[in-house]
């Protein structure tokens, strides 16, 4: 007998409507790269959540509209309990531990409230469609970037030289891009030759999957390349009611066929050839290497609870070799990354949780019949977008965790079934219990998490004020208008939030800036920053950034000594960073009696970045005979 699928209430099609609008909001804001999207985007699940916990406790459990709670929601629990303890009591810097838990919590929290809009058709249509949606703009998007202006960013912002003449979408990374379509490819494939669906649909799908395999090769990312040929490859291997004979025979096509389409790529697409050639010169990947390393060894250092959440890029600077540059922020493998944040015991329940749904979830399957459905390709999908968990930090960006959580609750909820209804009313404790989740959850979003993301998006556009004033110098006055009104911003900031350590490691930047233009006022502005940068390093005190800032601010007042150790400090924690040897030999530089230490300095400094102008200015004012 056919099972009649249960009605959606106005709740069920409310929560669909706000899990499409937090992701298409999310995704459209740069994927939810900036730290202040990460933030206003987990208290909107925030508040999801908790209208769900009030909304169960005044209606009948087990109904028609009664709260669901399907237990492949429960997986990811004690993941995010032993990271929340992680944070506390291991994390370097909590703010940033804190920012990680909050990504972690937002696709445990998605996966969670998907799962019930998967088992309703309306609802899941709903949400469906906006990803297809999402999808097709990006793809738009990317085309325009490519063939009409290359530099061309979401809000204004301007292309990375480094990505110049690839797709990125509304992601502005295109590898970001890339894996958003690798997750969805699969099912449109699918779709497209699936009898279940009329032929009008399985032309529209074909069309899709046509315009998305465009935009994945225009994004011209090799990882998501190779990952979504892998799992195409290996999806025959899963067809049941299929000899072996037969998978083998299709996976080899299949693999035949990729490599012919890949060698056609790379003889009509300049930026195609230019990207494989030089994958052959470097003999592989010269960047990703580098910073495993830093994670593996990160790991070994703390093996059982790692380094502390989010503390990946902080500590990054231990292993930084010489005339290695980049800010990895994170460790370009989110298996790694997890393993050095949270060390073996957070990489178990993490990914073994993901694992323990996954396994349960093909358990079910298997009493399905043996025909091909959309549910396998879901999981093809999410095999490619796991394979590239191995090469990038998908999960870090929100609008990609949503999604990926989006489509796993879809593939979970179609083979694995709510519990049936027990038909019981709530008792009067747990109607409690739940309001009290739900009051808890509206104050933490609103009095909490809103604050930070407000806060940084205010810290944010400051620091970007400051930094263009060193690619676009302007007059001395525009120049200190321009900080003034950047202090006023960063002190609204850490206002907001005091909690922001690099809110306050700005404003110390600014002040010590402002009292460099406006010798009058430098005293007391040194005073200013030394109180800033120790309010950061009250937070955190293995941040290098941190130790130059108070060092500068004493050197202000004329705590030469003292300042001293500050940059000593700063460069005991990254040795290996250019900066912060600039930083050591401008202090030596102050006394005439260690010019020839702050020569040693700036030529350590020059041997680690050859090309660092501020550097080269300061030498040869050092070697100067006036």
């Amino acid at each position: 007998m056919p099972t009649i699928a249960p009605r959606a209430s106005r709740w069920d099609w409310a929560q669909a409507l706000l899990l499409a609008l937090n992701l298409a909001a999310t995704t459209l804001a740069l994927g939810g790269y900036l730290r202040e999207t990460l933030l206003w985007s987990s208290a909107v699940t925030a508040v999801i959540v908790a209208l769900k916990l009030a909304r169960g406790a005044w209606v009948r459990a087990g109904g028609r509209d009664g709260p669901r709670w399907h237990a492949a929601g429960w997986w990811l629990v004690p993941f995010l309990g032993y990271a929340a303890i992680n944070v506390i009591w291991v994390t370097p810097v909590g703010s940033l531990g804190w920012r990680d838990w909050l990504g972690w919590t937002q696709l445990a929290a998605t996966f969670w409230l998907a799962l019930d809009v998967a088992a309703l058709p309306g609802p899941r249509r709903l949400v469906r469609g906006t990803v297809i949606a999402l999808g097709v703009v990006l793809v738009g998007l990317g085309c325009y970037q490519r063939f009409v202006d290359p530099r061309w960013m979401m809000f204004g912002r301007t292309q990375s030289e480094y990505f110049m003449g690839r797709a990125s979408g509304a992601f502005g990374i295109p590898n970001s891009m890339a894996a958003f379509l690798v997750l969805l490819i699969p099912s449109a494939l699918a779709a497209a030759w699936w009898p279940g669906i009329p032929r009008a649909g399985r032309l529209a799908a074909g069309a899709i999957a046509g315009w998305w395999i465009l935009g994945l090769v225009l994004t011209v990312s090799r990882g998501p390349w190779l990952a979504l040929a892998v799992a195409l490859s290996g999806w025959p291997l899963l067809r049941r009611g299929k000899t072996w004979r037969w998978r083998w025979g299709t996976m080899a096509g299949a693999l035949v066929g990729m490599l012919a389409v890949g060698t056609l790529l790379y003889a009509a697409l300049p930026g195609v050839r230019a990207r494989v050639d030089r994958l052959a010169e470097d003999r592989g990947e010269k960047t990703r290497p580098i910073v495993w390393r830093a994670a593996w060894k990160l790991w070994r250092e703390a093996p059982l609870v790692g380094t502390g959440a989010g503390s990946y890029n902080v500590l990054f600077e231990r292993h930084r070799p010489e005339r290695f540059w980049d800010e990895p922020q994170w460790a370009h493998n989110d298996y790694l990354n997890t393993l050095s944040d949270y060390g073996a015991v957070g990489f178990i329940l993490g990914f073994g949780g993901m694992a323990g749904i996954g396994w349960a979830a093909v358990r079910r399957s298997r009493s399905a019949p043996p025909t091909e459905s959309p549910v396998m390709a879901l999981a093809v999908g999410l095999g490619a977008f796991a394979l590239g968990l191995l090469v990038d930090f998908h999960l870090k960006l929100p609008a990609l965790a949503m999604v990926v959580a989006l489509v796993a609750a879809e593939a979970v909820a179609a083979v694995w079934p709510r519990s049936p209804p027990q038909g019981k009313r709530i008792s009067a404790s747990e109607r409690v219990l739940l309001m009290i989740g739900a009051v808890l959850l509206l104050g933490v979003s609103g009095g909490w998490i809103l604050p930070q993301s407000r806060a940084e998006a205010r810290r944010n556009e400051a620091r970007r004020k400051i930094d263009r004033l060193a690619l676009r110098p302007v007059s001395a006055a525009a120049e200190l208008a321009i900080l003034t009104g950047v202090r006023a911003d960063l002190t609204r900031a850490v206002m907001m939030d005091g909690g922001n350590a690099q809110a306050w490691s700005d404003v110390a930047y600014a002040a010590v800036l402002i009292g460099r233009l406006d010798s009058t006022r430098a005293a007391g502005l040194g005073i200013e920053a030394e109180r800033a940068a120790r309010r950061a390093l009250a937070q955190s005190s293995v941040v290098a950034e941190f130790w130059w800032r108070l060092g500068v601010a004493l050197d202000m007042q004329g705590r030469w000594a003292e300042g001293g150790e500050a940059f000593a400090r700063g460069v005991a924690l990254a040795p290996n960073l250019p900066q912060a040897w600039f930083y050591m030999a401008y202090h030596f530089s102050l006394n005439p009696v260690t010019r020839p230490m702050a020569l040693t300095a700036v030529a350590t400094c020059l041997r680690l970045d050859p090309w660092f102008r501020d550097a080269e200015a300061l030498r040869d004012q050092l070697k100067s005979p006036h």
